[in-house]
């Protein structure tokens, strides 16, 4: 037989794993999305407005989760297109996805994005393979700023590990498994979306972007 005091104990391990046990994780491999149109589930666009650029699933035998996945076919210069997940909205996220830089002769970028109130306001961690960096920036009012930025090999051609996490005012960003920056930014306090970015005429496909809430 169990003694109360021993229930009582083994309710607060119970209670204290509860609390210590990750938040909800959310993963979009676009494996029941068309090929050819656009994803389920989000809202495609630009920073500054205009016309949605050019997002679309494709197949891709060489993608980490499936052989669908979302692509950016790039076009001159578009600004900075997005495809943000309408759900959930989170505060505190990492958010994580497998990218591949195909093309590009004015940008070759992948990002991610966090905190996103609107299209001309969030968090956006970003890799360039024509420039061999990772930089964290702000976006506010449309009007992009640099955090922190980081220089190492961004490979054309070859899926990366790009995560981005924000945990109060802190923000670290991870880059092939690896922290490569770590800032601090009081800009946007409050929960926001989270979604995948690109730049310019960059050709950039995605795969397995995770978003996971932190407690």
């Amino acid at each position: 037989m169990i003694r109360p005091f021993a229930l009582i104990v083994i309710a607060c391990a119970a209670l204290a794993a509860m609390a210590e046990a990750p938040g909800a994780r959310r993963t979009w491999d676009f494996q029941g999305d068309a090929v050819g149109g656009p994803p389920a589930g989000f809202t495609l666009g630009r920073t500054g407005g205009g016309a949605p650029a050019g997002w679309v699933v494709e197949v891709d035998a060489s993608a980490p989760a499936g052989d669908h996945v979302l692509s950016r076919t790039g076009s001159g210069d578009d600004g900075f297109p997005l495809a943000v997940a309408d759900a959930p909205v989170l505060r505190d996220v990492r958010v994580e996805v497998r990218c591949k830089p195909v093309a590009g002769e004015i940008d070759r970028a992948c990002g991610v994005v966090a905190r996103l109130k609107g299209l001309d306001d969030y968090y956006v961690a970003r890799a360039n393979a024509l420039e061999d960096n990772v930089n964290l920036y702000r976006v506010v009012g449309g009007r992009r700023s640099e955090l922190e930025g980081w220089t190492g090999k961004v490979t054309s051609g070859a899926w990366h590990t790009l995560s981005l996490e924000v945990r109060g005012n802190v923000l670290t960003v991870t880059w092939d498994g690896k922290q490569v920056i770590e800032a601090r930014d009081d800009t946007f306090p409050e929960a926001g979306r989270i979604g995948v970015w690109t730049k310019a005429d960059s050709v950039t496909r995605f795969d397995a972007l995770t978003a996971t809430e932190l407690r």
